[in-house]
Formats: C-alpha cells, sequence, structure tokens
C-alpha cells in the first residue's frame, strides 16, 4: 500500500528558522540580555497561554481582535499578544516575594493574528525590560538610557529615539474636554505617519465625534516643529494651567537634560509630539525607535510608562515603564543593510579528516580547543578533501585545520584560513596560541 505522505508547510505568518537565520538571532537575544543584566534587570518566565480575561482590554481593541483565543478544558483562553500585559499580572501575584522596585528582562515569544507584511509574523520574540514599583521619572530616563544603549552595541549608530509623553495628549485632550474619547484620538493620532494630518483629522471626527475645530488642535499641539527646547516652550504654552500637561512636559524637559549631561549624542534623542503609541495601557512617556536608513520598517524598539496596568490585578500600587525590541524586525532591517554574517554554524574552526586511522588525533585537537574557549566542529568523514572545502565554505567558517601523515609525523598542523587563503604550517604545541590570534 502506497504511503500517503503530508505535504510540509508552515502557517501564514508563521515561519522555521534555518541556522544562517537563527544563529543571528540568538546573537542579538545575547545582546539584548547583556545590556538589561548591566542595568540590573533579572530574567522572569510567563505561560504562552493566560486566561482570555488577563489579556482582553489591556492593549485596545486592535489587540482583542488580533488575539488567538480558543476554549480548552471548558476554560476560556488566550495565546499573549505582548509580555506586558502578563508582566502586571505576573507582579500582581508575586511582588510581595520579589519586593518593589522589580526590575525584569523577559525574551519569549507572543501572537498576534494581524496581517503578515515585511518584518511582521503572526508569531515572533519579543525581549522587553521593565522597572516596576516606581513612579520616579529616573526610571524613565534609565529606559531611555538602555534603549540608546541596546542599539549602539547591536552595532547601529544611525537611529533616532522617538520621545513623547501621554500626559502632554492627555493634557490637552482634558483642555478640549475630550477624555472621554481619549482612546479613539489616540489611535487615530498613532496612524499620522502613515495616512497624514488630513486622514487623521477625518478619523477623530467620525471615530471620536471630535469637532473640526477640536481634531484640529489635536493636530496642532502634535506637529510643532523646531529645536526640542523650542518644542518644549511651544507644548508648554498650549498647556498653560493644565497640571497634567504641564507634568509632562516638565518630565521629558528632565529627559532631555539628563541624555545631555551623560553624553548621549542630540541627534539620536528626538522629541515628537505625534508619538501616541497605539495601545490604551501607556500613561506616561513613551518611545519609539527608527533606523535612519530603514524609517519605514517601522520602529525596532518601542515602550513607555503604565502606571494603572497592573491596578487590574490588585490594590497595591505598581506603576511600571519599560520597552522591547522588536527583534524579528530588527533582523529583518539588518538583513536588507547586510549587516548579518553569512554563516551557518557558531564554530569558527572546521577540523578535516584526511585519515581514519588518526580519527582519535583530529578528535583530540578539536577538544582543546574548545577547553581553550573556542568553537570547533570535526567533519565526521574521510571525504575527499574537496568535499570537506566544499563543507567548510557553504557554513562560513573561518578557519580550516588539515592534517595527514607527513604532518602527523612531523607534529605540526596546516592552518588555512578561508577568507586570505593563506595557509601555515604550524607546530602542535603552539596550534592553540596561533588560531586563538587568527581570531582575535
Amino acid at each position: 500500500m502506497k504511503k500517503t505522505l503530508i505535504e510540509p508547510r508552515t502557517l501564514k505568518g508563521f515561519r522555521d528558522y534555518l541556522p544562517a537565520a537563527m544563529i543571528p538571532r540568538e546573537q542579538l537575544i545575547e545582546t539584548a540580555k547583556s545590556v538589561y543584566r548591566s542595568y540590573g534587570f533579572s530574567p522572569i518566565d510567563t505561560p504562552a497561554l493566560e486566561f482570555t480575561e488577563i489579556l482582553t482590554g489591556k492593549g485596545g481593541e486592535e489587540s482583542d481582535k488580533q488575539m488567538f483565543r480558543f476554549e480548552q478544558g471548558g476554560r476560556d483562553v488566550a495565546m499573549r499578544f505582548d509580555l506586558t500585559v502578563p508582566f502586571a499580572r505576573f507582579a500582581a501575584q508575586n511582588i510581595n516575594e520579589l519586593g518593589t522596585p522589580f526590575k525584569r528582562y523577559h525574551v519569549g515569544k507572543v501572537w498576534r493574528g494581524e496581517r503578515p507584511q515585511k518584518g511582521r509574523y503572526r508569531e515572533f520574540m519579543q525581549c522587553d525590560f521593565d522597572t516596576i514599583g516606581t513612579t520616579s521619572n529616573s526610571a524613565d530616563i534609565e529606559t531611555l538610557f538602555i534603549i540608546h544603549d541596546l542599539m549602539v552595541k547591536i552595532g547601529f549608530t544611525e537611529f533616532k529615539i522617538r520621545i513623547n509623553n501621554r500626559m502632554v495628549l492627555n493634557g490637552l485632550l482634558e483642555i478640549l474636554e475630550l477624555q472621554s474619547q481619549s482612546a479613539e484620538v489616540l489611535r487615530a493620532l498613532d496612524k499620522l505617519p502613515k495616512i497624514g494630518p488630513d486622514a487623521v483629522i477625518k478619523e477623530m471626527q467620525e471615530q471620536g465625534s471630535l469637532t473640526q475645530q477640536q481634531a484640529e488642535k489635536v493636530i496642532s499641539l502634535t506637529t510643532v516643529a523646531g529645536s526640542t527646547t523650542d518644542i518644549l516652550n511651544s507644548l508648554e504654552q498650549q498647556l498653560s494651567g493644565n497640571a497634567c500637561g504641564e507634568q509632562g512636559v516638565q518630565y521629558l524637559r528632565e529627559i532631555f537634560t539628563a541624555s545631555e549631561r551623560a553624553g548621549i549624542p542630540g541627534d539620536r534623542i528626538v522629541l515628537d509630539p505625534s508619538i501616541a503609541r497605539g495601545l490604551d495601557y501607556y500613561t506616561g512617556t513613551i518611545y519609539e525607535t527608527f533606523l535612519d536608513q530603514l524609517p519605514n520598517i517601522g520602529s525596532v524598539c518601542s515602550g513607555g510608562r503604565y502606571d494603572n496596568l497592573a491596578e487590574l490585578f490588585t490594590t497595591q500600587q505598581l506603576p511600571g515603564v519599560g520597552a522591547s525590541l522588536g527583534l524579528d524586525r530588527l533582523l529583518a532591517a539588518m538583513q536588507e543593510l547586510n549587516l548579518l554574517p553569512d554563516v551557518s554554524t557558531p564554530a569558527p574552526i572546521l577540523v578535516t579528516q584526511m585519515d581514519a586511522a588518526y580519527t582519535p588525533e583530529y578528535l583530540r585537537l578539536a577538544r582543546e580547543l574548545r577547553l581553550s574557549g573556542l568553537n570547533v566542529e570535526v567533519y565526521p568523514d574521510t571525504k575527499s578533501i574537496k568535499k570537506q572545502f566544499k563543507y567548510a565554505n557553504r557554513h562560513g567558517f573561518q578557519i580550516v585545520i588539515i592534517a595527514g601523515t607527513d604532518e602527523f609525523e612531523n607534529q605540526i598542523w596546516q592552518v588555512k584560513e578561508l577568507q586570505t587563503g593563506t595557509q601555515t604550517a604550524v607546530k602542535e604545541q603552539e596550534i592553540i596560541k596561533f588560531v586563538t590570534g587568527l581570531l582575535e
């Protein structure tokens, strides 16, 4: 009977990761973790599944629509759409044991049933960091520093961290007596870069029931131009007399002053009153990071302050602030900019096998190199050297080590650098030092 084969395929918006894609992905994750740890953040993890009531109504109507939700064992459950809402639940459950302030980072997959597009998938990884249990603006300033340091350590120098404060926007809505329409206004405003001011004004009128004059005042505030000082002075003037708005402007002043004092290049930090962030839970400072060379790919590291999110799960005050590195979007950008190495092995060194009689020696050398801190692979078969070199080139090895009968008799190894083609005979007792020097 002929066996019926199942067609191997993946769901739309989901993807497999081959070694060439997974290696830089893991390297990026490790880079992010190292930056988070340098600021004292500790790792946590939470389940992929949550009770649906934990997730719904936290990120806005759009997030609720995109949620992967189903019934399991008579329970209404959903897959997390971000790592922030589960963290709020986590903190409410565990904060008595953890204490405040609590600084955490979390690397994990999230799921959103949105339309797949370049750099955006339905299953993707987030690399979050958050400080919870403090309203201090120093935590917001530190969040900016971390985003900056993270981008630099990844290897970028040309990027913009755009900053705003929801209190500025909320202050204007209070002045215009539009507090009840804040969700609709902010969601429309979040589309400003994509659809332009006229379309946003129209959407505010249709979705938020704003008058033409009210919508134009919102746009006027959010499109203020000039230097940082000019923008802050203009915002302060427009929000004069409103405590919420004035406090938001003051927080922004402090952030830019601290950034300057810390030596962060001013051209990388941009005050942008139009930044709104679509998620409903943000209450204060908000951040979006764009690459100068690929601004249209969207923000690659975003976040903000959320002072009320955890209060949905506990009566304890647990204000928080943090951001998330858009790992897959950033990798897509790096690939487009040719910043990813063309390798599919984490080992830069390949030890070839010329003669099966010497297999123990090939394995011994590889182990000694590993014990010295190097990643090494041994080709498992004694195939032709041509095939072994083809394997080395295909997977992106930097160094190939070769030895046959003559080399073993003379206690030397042939070391070939694939990029330059240079081959050197190295004495057995000098091999570790020599190879280590080539890789430095």
